[in-house]
């Protein structure tokens, strides 16, 4: 891993954006959502919802230069701290956007942005609403990554039969994609 993506996330945690836990432990975890993804083609889109501090998008950035990332929080503050960051690693990949998801999904539905083919979210708010902005966002054929938390199942049988979305648990993350 990156050094200077290790410094830039040990800095956003010392910010508050996210918890206490190990900065390596942080990273493994965004590690599950790299190795849940299907290969992604050279050029495929990428969404990372709530991306506060960094985590999971610039590991998953870092792992995939190939593709193209953005990172979008409604605080001014994190998306100015994940630009600065982006600046440093050099990266030309990843663009930063301050705004709500809301926006974003209304551009998609107006025709102004295309749909992403890969959609991710870390903390990002209750599981319902999560997996439906994360499905106005993706492509018909895309994938979704979620965190998920140790124990339990949060996820509706009856949600994912209205979004057409199946579901596989891999490590500590749920993906989804079209059930048909």
């Amino acid at each position: 891993m990156n050094a200077v993506l290790i410094e830039t996330l040990r800095q956003a945690q010392r910010f508050g954006f996210f918890g206490g836990r190990p900065v390596e432990d942080a990273v493994e975890h965004s590690m599950d959502f790299v190795r849940a993804i299907a290969t992604l083609a050279a050029g495929a889109r990428v969404v990372d919802l709530g991306s506060g501090g960094g985590l999971p998008g610039l590991v998953i950035a870092e792992q995939l230069p190939h593709t193209s990332v953005l990172l979008i929080d409604r605080r001014e503050k994190r998306a100015d701290f994940l630009q600065q960051a982006v600046s440093r690693l050099g990266w030309s990949h990843v663009s930063v956007r301050c705004g709500d998801v809301s926006s974003l999904m209304r551009e998609i539905r107006q025709g102004q942005e295309q749909r992403f083919d890969l959609v991710t979210a870390r903390g990002f708010g209750p599981p319902d609403v999560t997996l439906r902005c994360a499905a106005a966002l993706s492509t018909p054929r895309g994938q979704i990554v979620i965190s998920e938390p140790p124990t339990g199942d949060r996820w509706s049988p009856d949600l994912l039969i209205e979004l057409n979305l199946r579901r596989e648990q891999l490590a500590s993350v749920a993906v989804f994609s079209s059930a048909g």
